[in-house]
């Protein structure tokens, strides 16, 4: 931290005989006092016939010894929203928890050599009781979770259930993400640029058995569900092209000698005519099978390199092209000739079909393939610049396509298809670039899968009556590197009987995905006082959908999305009277440090607890939110805090200091003007700028205060208290106190502006001619183009350059600009 630019705030005591803005000793005090009063407790029934506001942010995973400033900075704008929409008449609902379980907590719990099921306890107990109830935030933690507790858990198990029962939750072996630090698999959604989302480790390929929800069956609803929410269209983008529909068609390719079929999917089937090779995975099932003796040992050996390089390294288009030849061939469903069937690694067995057919002439990656092995390359979509350099890939009529010649190309996708769907060989066909959510975990420290084998009755579900199945506690819980969890070592835990014919058998030892516990923790918020269901369905009614929803961008494409599609099978299940959980989401922007996002794992995060102890948790969370945008990325440094704490410490003087006695009366309308241009700031979450207002206010207070009325002087002062509420709530508090209103100013009403009184009377008007600015003039408010026209030719500036000239265009922009072009 910088002393010296906090050293001067804190020693300032201002003038002699002036009483001392002491924040440690504010925000102690009323910190105490709205626990006791449980002032932010919800009522939940609505009882007092106001209209809900549920207002939620991402609950943090205790995976340290405490919480960052990011956190300062995410959670003091969600609650600064919170407490604006309270005040303007709402019940507000803003709970908090902790995402416990997990990789995150895990890895904590490893470096500190800690069992899991001791740290977190302790971790959390920090995090709430000597952190986030500092920052000052309006928490109703009569309604927290604990993603770790049974009581919580034991419903993330059920839920498990309800999928597995619509056929929802499936086992099957495929090929999966490893991350060889974490020792764990990882969904799609965690790979981010080839590496693992949270230690940024190359992922590999291995193939495990593993359990998977199938959100792709969901694929089409969670992508035009998109277009109603009320979300930053970054996020739409984000999500629609994660879940990546394409519309095209699928081709059959048969095998020669064999007869098996290829299906390869393509969004040009126009351009079958021109497939002049097939390209599989290198692990794909037919690839041991169609391979000749020739060419095994070839085959055998790029298969064995293809399984050591990661998904980004083999999709590189900048990286050379590899493959090999297997000596099959495949007949062309279009023309009825054989092409080479190869293999390469940028085709990959989890998208798609695990094959493609290569069209060299109009595919920038088959045309850099083809050239390299010599491979054939017909042009059937006309064009002017030809293939002779690169590939064409843009539109056009159809060549050396048989009876399709002359059909522009769209035509050309439907009736090729067409053609080829009546001989068997096709049909159209949508496909997504979404993959089912993989939520096996060969880790320790998560809820455990509620399934048993049995040798007579096969994979069967742990009855709802018998959850939750709970974690044990061991003495060994670090991964096992094997690919099994090291729950698979505990005997107790494994061993048990089966649920239908009370026969020996075998728990599932994977763990589930986190992400699975933080899909539903909006609905257990409200609903935690019942321990015999996981929500109420008349609470969960009256609460749900969540009104307002802050976020982080990194969980668009996981969280976000997988809370959504969760929601609908519930809603589809029956259980739910709502598919959409977050009617508005914002995504706040990440606190960036020494050229980086701030993180545990970079280690590059600052405590906040020092500056809340320096300066009080009022001005740090003032200067994080007024550091800029709440939306956008912002650097820290502590440099201008200074500024912060001098303007609380200047408001403090303005409501402790002695009253100056009553003067002749000043002009409210500035002060309308700025309740109006604060309150829309706040709406629109614009918490930089509102602050900025709330500064300028306080000086005008400031510069009026001997011109003030004494009820003008505290009019203008209760409207600096409550417009200060939302952004530094102990300060607000104290200085309501003080002016003698009730307890608690958390608890009135946001202060209204008179439309009468916020219209400008004049404004100034720009005076240009020919676009060169020529003078500044008064104006009434509201005049007219041909007033404003009038006015500036009586300017003595702006006659010179008309000289009695008739204009040729006049350019009006009303009440702020006229520019005469003569």
């Amino acid at each position: 931290m910088s002393e010296q630019t906090i050293a001067p705030e804190a020693a300032a005591a201002g003038e002699a005989g002036r009483e001392r803005y002491n924040p440690r000793e504010i925000e102690t005090k009323w910190r105490r006092r709205w626990e006791e009063s449980g002032l932010y407790r919800t009522d939940l029934a609505l009882s007092g016939g106001k209209t809900k506001f549920y207002n939620l942010m991402e609950f943090p995973y205790p995976s340290a010894e405490g919480l960052h400033i990011g956190h300062t900075y995410t959670y003091g704008g969600a609650d600064t929203n919170g407490r604006f929409q309270r005040m303007r008449g709402y019940e507000v609902f803003q709970p908090m928890g902790f995402d416990a379980f997990g990789i995150h907590s895990e890895n904590y719990a490893l470096k500190q050599n800690i069992n899991p099921m001791e740290l977190t306890v302790r971790t959390t107990r920090r995090y709430r009781e000597e952190q986030l109830s500092r920052i000052g935030a309006m928490f109703d933690w009569s309604h927290s979770v604990d993603t770790s507790r049974p009581d919580y858990y034991r419903w993330t198990q059920w839920i498990f259930l309800q999928l597995y029962k619509a056929g929802l939750a499936v086992r099957k072996e495929a090929p999966v993400n490893w991350c060889p630090t974490d020792l764990t698999v990882l969904a799609n959604e965690q790979v981010i640029d080839g590496r693992c989302e949270r230690c940024g480790t190359p992922v590999v390929q291995r193939e495990l058995t593993q359990w998977f929800f199938k959100i792709t069956d969901y694929a089409d609803r969670l992508l035009h569900g998109l277009e109603a929410l009320d979300w930053p269209e970054e996020s739409k983008r984000r999500q629609a092209h994660w879940i990546g529909r394409s519309e095209g068609a699928e081709l059959i390719f048969t095998v020669d000698g064999t007869g098996d079929p290829i299906p390869v999917f393509t969004t040009r089937p126009d351009t079958v005519f021109g497939a002049t090779y097939v390209v599989l995975a290198p692990e794909h099932k037919l690839v041991e099978r169609i391979t000749t003796p020739g060419q095994r040992a070839a085959v055998e050996a790029y298969v064995e390199r293809a399984r050591g390089a990661t998904e980004i390294e083999r999709t590189n288009a900048e990286r050379e092209k590899t493959g090999v030849f297997t000596g099959a061939y495949a007949f062309n469903p279009a023309t009825d000739r054989p092409v080479p069937i190869w293999i390469a690694d940028y085709v990959l067995l989890g998208y798609g079909t695990g094959a493609i057919m290569a069209v060299p002439a109009h595919d920038e990656r088959d045309y850099e393939f083809a050239q390299k092995f010599d491979l054939p390359i017909v042009e059937v979509v006309e064009s002017e610049v030809g293939i002779a350099e690169a590939a064409y890939t843009g539109p056009g009529v159809l060549i050396n396509s048989g009876q399709f010649d002359g059909l522009p190309w769209e035509e050309a996708k439907r009736a090729i298809t067409a053609s080829l769907a009546e001989r068997g060989a096709g049909r159209p066909r949508v496909t997504y670039r979404l993959r089912d959510w993989l939520i096996s975990r060969q880790r320790y420290w998560g809820p455990p899968i509620p399934i048993v084998y049995c040798a007579r009755d096969g994979i069967v579900p742990v009855p709802e009556e018998q959850l939750p199945v709970l974690l044990p506690e061991v003495d060994e819980f670090r991964p096992t590197g094997t690919g099994k969890s090291p729950l698979a070592s505990v005997e107790s835990f494994v061993k048990t009987t089966c649920p239908i014919c009370g026969g020996p058998a075998e728990r599932e030892t994977d763990v589930s995905d986190t992400f699975l516990d933080s899909s539903w923790y909006f609905l257990r918020y409200p609903c935690t006082e019942w321990d015999d269901r996981p929500f109420d369905r008349e609470r969960i009614a009256a609460w749900l959908p969540v009104d307002m929803y802050f976020g982080g961008k990194e969980h668009v494409v996981m969280h976000h999305l997988y809370a959504r599609f969760v929601t609908m099978v519930l809603h589809d299940l029956g259980h739910l009277p709502f598919e959409e959980p977050f009617r508005r989401l914002r995504l706040h922007g990440f606190i960036t440090r020494e050229g980086a996002k701030m993180s545990k794992s970079r280690g590059n995060v600052v405590n906040p607890d020092e500056y809340f102890a320096r300066v009080g948790a009022d001005a740090f969370r003032t200067y994080m939110l007024f550091l800029g945008p709440f939306d956008q990325d912002n650097v820290f440094s502590d440099q201008n805090l200074v500024g912060v704490t001098r303007f609380l410490e200047r408001v403090w003087r303005l409501v402790v200091d002695p009253a100056p006695e009553g003067g002749a009366g000043a002009d409210l309308r500035p002060m309308h003007r700025y309740i109006k241009r604060v309150t829309e700031q706040l709406e629109g979450y614009q918490f930089h700028t509102a602050i900025a207002g709330l500064m300028e206010y306080s000086n005008w207070v400031g510069d009026n205060r001997d011109a003030f009325t004494a009820g003008q002087r505290a009019e203008a002062l209760r409207t600096l208290t409550l417009m200060l509420a939302p952004v530094t709530p102990f300060l607000a508090e104290e200085l309501w106190a003080r002016q003698g209103g009730g307890y608690s100013v958390h608890q009135q009403s946001w202060p209204a502006s008179d439309p009468a009184l916020v219209a400008e009377e004049t404004v100034t008007l720009v005076v240009q001619v020919n676009g060169k600015l020529r003078d500044r003039l008064e104006a009434p408010a509201g005049i007219s183009e041909g007033a404003a026209r009038d006015l500036a030719a009586t300017s003595e500036k702006v006659a010179p350059f008309l000289a009695g000239k008739a204009p040729k265009k006049v350019i009006y922009v009303p009440g702020r600009l006229i520019n005469i072009v003569v």
